[in-house]
């Protein structure tokens, strides 16, 4: 049959159409399929005791509710290692600092199958990410019979080769870490001050003293920088310091406590902290114009953190010997439901 040029015409607009629906179809369904078993959900570290490599990650479903409390073992049939202190997620992978081994374990984000190991590292604490190429992770560096010891330091990272590019010292212990307009903040915890460090030159360009063993540093809704601080030798405080003018501190005390302070967070909305001190858990506005008197949660929590989806509030609650539990509660401080995970749950990340 002969088939006339406009038939033919309308022929390849219908075959051309049909195609590019199906290519639609399908990229739509790739952008559907679930990446891993992981992709998606909370995940719990649990440091594990500290002469061991009992270290393990536990993830928590939100959908479902079911708990896996031995990711890593399941998927790379090997233990973590010893002492998990941190887990970040940057792009496509997940980093997990293991301090007593001394090394970062790369894995899948979404599957947690391992893909590579940073070594090269000094008690390897927290890490903060400049772009999925580039991060930077805080070390305690020296350790012996007597504790830990020596010039802490931060080593930048080339993620797209898993190595150590350069090491560049700040103060004794440092702790949590921030990056905010081209700067690094870093929290000394042995000392009275933050390290500035320029991400550009990756030199020290300046020290803010900010009191008393600084911890957990957090970047609110209006681009002002909070530190958990002190409670040792003398009360702990929340200081707040304005990025533009490194000198404007604000300072909000605490009354004296039972212990030091623990660990800070902040919601999704980025305009209220959460906090643990003196055995308890504190709520406070970033608008506030003094600490909080009256503790949200009247318990001691291992680890802290709050879902930035669901502003649900996690406790890591246990101890060296036995398996811990995660701790669930509603922003109000009401408590929702709990889950046995492993030794020491010290931190949960949401993705």
């Amino acid at each position: 049959m002969k088939v006339s040029p406009f038939k033919k015409y309308l022929l390849y607009v219908l075959l051309g159409s049909s195609t590019i629906f199906a290519t639609s179809c399908d990229s739509d369904n790739d952008e559907n399929t679930p990446k891993g078993a992981y992709e998606h959900g909370v995940f719990i570290t649990n440091e594990g005791t500290f002469t061991s490599p009992d270290a393990e990650i536990s993830f928590l479903s939100r959908d479902t509710k079911t708990l896996t409390p031995d990711v890593f073992q399941q998927v790379n049939n090997r233990p973590l290692g010893n002492a998990a202190q941190s887990t970040t997620f940057i792009g496509d992978r997940a980093y997990i600092a293991v301090n007593a081994s001394e090394k970062i374990e790369v894995v899948n984000a979404s599957t947690f199958a391992s893909v590579g190991v940073i070594n090269g590292l000094k008690i390897p604490r927290y890490m903060a990410a400049l772009s999925n190429n580039k991060a930077y992770v805080t070390e305690y560096v020296g350790y012996d019979f007597f504790g830990y010891t020596g010039t802490g330091r931060v080593s930048v990272l080339d993620l797209t080769t898993n190595t150590v590019t350069k090491t560049i010292n700040v103060g004794l212990l440092p702790e949590g870490l921030l990056i905010y307009n081209g700067k690094l903040y870093v929290a000394n915890s042995s000392e009275n001050t933050i390290s500035v460090i320029n991400t550009a030159t990756e030199v020290v360009e300046s020290t803010i003293t900010v009191g008393e063993s600084p911890k957990h540093l957090v970047l609110d809704a209006n681009n002002k920088i909070w530190v958990l601080r002190g409670g040792y030798s003398s009360p702990g405080a929340l200081v707040k310091i304005d990025p533009a003018n490194n000198n404007a501190l604000t300072s909000y005390d605490f009354a004296a406590g039972t212990s030091g302070a623990g660990f800070l967070t902040i919601n999704g909305a980025k305009n209220t902290l959460y906090y643990s001190y003196g055995g308890k858990v504190y709520a406070m506005s970033t608008t506030a114009t003094s600490a909080p008197g009256t503790a949200l949660i009247n318990r001691s929590p291992y680890g802290l953190g709050v879902d930035p989806e669901t502003n649900i509030l996690y406790l890591g609650i246990g101890g060296f010997t036995s398996n811990g539990w995660a701790v669930r509660y509603q922003p109000s401080g009401t408590v929702i439901d709990s889950f046995q995970v492993r030794i020491a749950p010290n931190g949960f990340t949401f993705r």
